[in-house]
């Protein structure tokens, strides 16, 4: 038996899932909206999505919720110089329903 990307992030949706479209579709309306806080930063060379999910959650397994905030459909389609939104509270990204 293989471990997965989602193995270890705590549950969200009741516990019914981890990322999806229909969570993704909401991070990305609250961020746009604008009742999801975040901080925007332009990636680097060689900056990726899971690195950074680490550094502002202390965990890469949330790069997903980076990506869902920025409209990115799945992390290396992020090249140098693409507009992230980290949203900044983690909590309020895992009691979304």
């Amino acid at each position: 038996m293989s471990i997965g990307r989602y193995t270890f992030a705590a549950p969200i949706n009741k516990g019914e899932g981890k990322a999806n479209p229909r969570i993704s579709n909401k991070i990305y309306l609250g961020v746009m909206q604008g009742t999801i806080p975040f901080k925007a930063q332009k990636l680097k060379r060689g900056q990726r999505l899971d690195n950074i999910s680490a550094e502002f959650y202390g965990s890469s397994i949330y790069w997903w919720v980076i990506a869902a905030a920025s409209g990115i459909g799945w992390g290396l389609q992020s090249p140098p110089g693409t507009i992230i939104r980290v949203p900044s509270n983690l909590g309020q990204i895992l009691a979304i329903r």
